[in-house]
């Protein structure tokens, strides 16, 4: 299958955004982090540590260090990631220069760690969400988890324990619990900005009441459904399935819907990171 070409207001909304999600990486690491000794996981966290020892600009050893899994990236992934890649981690580097004269905002640890990580877990997550990498450790986890009995999310773990230990040793073990806290806000803050604050749901129903249920969820909820054939896989019996997405708001009312139609329905909930297609547009209900 012959790939599609992106389209040029395509490729100007990738650049945007990944300019402003390195610019708000470099403003994370200059403004709040790195001027109160405070350290973030992965590659990061190991240039903030190299560039304090070495009084070099973190900038070098932020493109230095990424480098080599921009050509891994390359490998397994592709050319456009790569390409993505690179350009943000040159954005945030030339970010990190700029800003390193001006002045942190607070010198309060404890505000820095949570305003730096909110900052900085925007912006890895607008880079992440738009097609690149601010970091190689996650790279460096897939290659590793396909020769070691480990996951990737506890390779990443196993080396982010190590790099944050490392600035207690650098700076001071309240730095290190500092760095700590800011890390896990920026994780979190990751998560919430690539998979967004309207977070949807998936639902599956079975029900024998599926025609009752459907058109319940339609009229009372304004949500398409979606009827599907199943099998039950002890007793053989044919099946209709109902799915729908929902957001979060509307998941308390569907559940209702159906105990109020069909108590011993089957029900299953599950997060969704992107709804795109189909008729998920919310229809008018009275």
């Amino acid at each position: 299958m012959q790939h599609r070409k992106m389209t040029k207001i395509m490729f100007l909304r990738r650049s945007l955004f990944l300019f402003i999600g390195a610019v708000l990486m470099s403003v994370g690491l200059e403004i709040f982090l790195v001027p109160n000794k405070i350290i973030d996981g992965g590659i990061t966290g190991i240039s903030i540590i190299v560039s304090y020892l070495t009084q070099l600009p973190i900038g070098l050893f932020l493109t230095l260090f990424n480098l080599p899994f921009l050509f891994i990236g390359y490998k397994l992934i592709g050319k456009t990631f790569a390409l993505s890649t690179l350009f943000a981690i040159l954005v945030m580097s030339a970010g990190t220069e700029i800003l390193h004269p001006v002045k942190e905002l607070t010198s309060d640890p404890l505000l820095a760690a949570v305003f730096g990580g909110i900052i900085l877990g925007v912006g890895v997550g607008l880079v992440i969400r738009f097609g690149g990498s601010l970091d190689g450790t996650e790279i460096v986890a897939i290659l590793v988890s396909k020769k070691m009995p480990f996951s990737v999310g506890e390779i990443v773990m196993f080396f982010n324990v190590f790099i944050l230990g490392s600035a207690g040793f650098v700076y001071s073990w309240d730095r290190a619990m500092y760095s700590l806290i800011a890390y896990f806000i920026a994780y979190k803050m990751i998560d919430v900005t690539i998979e967004g604050f309207d977070e949807s749901k998936s639902v599956w129903v079975i029900s024998d009441n599926f025609r009752e249920i459907g058109g319940a969820i339609i009229d009372r909820l304004g949500r398409g459904v979606t009827y599907m054939d199943g099998e039950g896989g002890f007793t053989g019996d044919n099946k209709k399935v109902i799915f729908c997405v929902i957001t979060r708001l509307e998941e308390a009312k569907l559940k209702s819907i159906v105990e109020e139609l069909d108590p011993k329905a089957f029900l299953a909930v599950g997060n969704i990171h992107d709804v795109k297609g189909g008729r998920f547009k919310k229809r008018d209900i009275h």
